[in-house]
């Protein structure tokens, strides 16, 4: 049996839109959530007086969360499907935790949007939009939960629904790329179960409806990216570079560069959890030698590539970003920690071109003197010393970013243009 591709999904939407309920009774009706666990969630609901909280309980794991009844970290949970293996990544709604969000949609292939039907579209459901459509996310999915609760009335889901396109196809979504579901989460309408509630609705479930989906094509036919985490000595064997593969597949054999240093060498061995690998491929964490190269000659943040199409070293980039979380205003000089794949460097914003409207995406100012919470924007960026970053456009593997500042994410962006270094 061929194994299923992944597909990797993000939750996003109001904070009470119910988005932990739908991903947990996804989970439970899907198959993927036991029957004991279920019903130790459900004492434990009960004991808190959130009864129907039980399978938002699923994702919110996090001790503090399930006393504050609030999703805050984002966490995972692979289930399968008929078509697809799809790990869940329950983003937060709250306000103050869209950093985690951001976290969170830089990995996804699809959103599935939660919007209420009973308050429909509210300030943040536009603000996640945007944030997931500057992300990159090219699918979208809205579930149009709490159906129960509007009595499973056809004129209201419609009405929701001409509001959520609206607001989708403004903010750059294609009309034929939105799928929307009615749901009732909490009474397990559709998610994974056809009901007798809505006989109106001749469509999919959610579950059917993301197993419908394409998954991404694996990266495997673009150049080797591997971007390391650590570089160990061990006696005997010398260095062991451990990274990620992000893109295009390794062989021991293969003739590989090191950049930003430009360094060459070849793969000797590579192990995956000690086992001896005869390729690697994205998505596979691996420890290998290469011939020729000591522990001098690489670190944390450097990314070994092909010979034949290095990785990118950039002496300036241009970026789309979202500042998600500043306490003041960032000018033009502002110089935060930049997270890029395992790279952690302090880089400055040397141009503000472009504040947009986060609702629309339009230009609402050229050379803004400076971007608050809120403002999504076009910079140019200046690393303090050339880093290894790629376009979006080309490796959205490794050409996001978060900013960081004061213990908390300010910003997250994308790579648009590179300054070769």
């Amino acid at each position: 049996m061929a194994e299923k591709e992944l597909i990797n999904v993000v939750f996003i939407g109001h904070v009470d839109a119910g988005k932990s309920t739908t991903v947990g009774r996804l989970l439970y009706d899907g198959g993927a959530l036991s029957e004991q666990e279920y019903r130790k969630l459900e004492e434990e609901a009960k004991s808190k007086g959130k009864g129907t909280f039980v399978f938002a309980y699923v994702m919110d794991n996090l001790k503090e969360e399930r006393e504050r009844g609030v999703t805050i970290d984002v966490s995972y949970k692979k289930f399968d499907a008929k078509n697809h293996q799809f790990t869940i990544i329950d983003a937060p709604g709250h306000r103050d935790f869209v950093k985690n969000m951001i976290t969170g949609t830089s990995q996804a292939d699809v959103a599935v949007l939660v919007v209420s039907a009973e308050s429909g579209v509210q300030p943040q459901t536009k603000e996640h939009a945007f944030l997931a459509q500057v992300m990159g996310i090219k699918q979208i999915v809205v579930a149009l939960n709490k159906m129960d609760a509007i009595n499973y009335d056809e004129a209201k889901f419609k009405e929701v629904s001409a509001d959520v396109t609206k607001l989708l196809t403004g903010t750059g979504y294609k009309a034929d790329n939105i799928k929307i579901v009615p749901i009732s989460s909490w009474r397990g309408d559709n998610v994974v179960t056809k009901t007798e509630n809505m006989k109106w609705y001749p469509g999919k479930t959610l579950l059917e409806t993301l197993d419908d989906l394409q998954a991404p094509p694996s990266p495997v036919d673009k150049p080797l990216r591997i971007p390391l985490q650590d570089v160990y000595n061990i006696k005997g064997v010398g260095a062991i570079p451990v990274g990620r593969v992000e893109t295009g597949i390794a062989k021991p054999g293969d003739k590989v560069i090191i950049m930003p240093s430009g360094k060459q060498g070849e793969i000797k061995t590579m192990e995956e959890h000690h086992t001896q690998l005869s390729q690697a491929k994205p998505g596979n964490n691996i420890g290998f030698s290469i011939r020729g190269l000591s522990s001098e000659d690489m670190a944390r943040g450097d990314v070994v590539g092909s010979v034949t199409s290095p990785p990118t070293v950039a002496k300036s980039f241009v970026a789309q970003i979202v500042v998600l979380n500043h306490p003041t205003a960032i000018p033009v000089g502002y110089t935060p920690v930049f997270h890029v794949h395992t790279v952690q460097m302090s880089m400055t914003l040397t141009e503000l071109r472009k504040r947009m409207d986060p609702k629309t995406g339009a230009v609402a100012e050229e050379n803004p003197k400076f971007l608050k919470t809120g403002d999504a924007a076009i910079v140019k960026i200046t690393p303090t010393k050339p880093v290894c970053i790629e376009k979006f456009s080309e490796f959205p593997q490794m050409g996001r970013f978060a900013i960081r500042d004061m213990g908390q994410t300010v910003a997250a962006g994308v790579v648009l243009e590179i300054e070769k270094a």
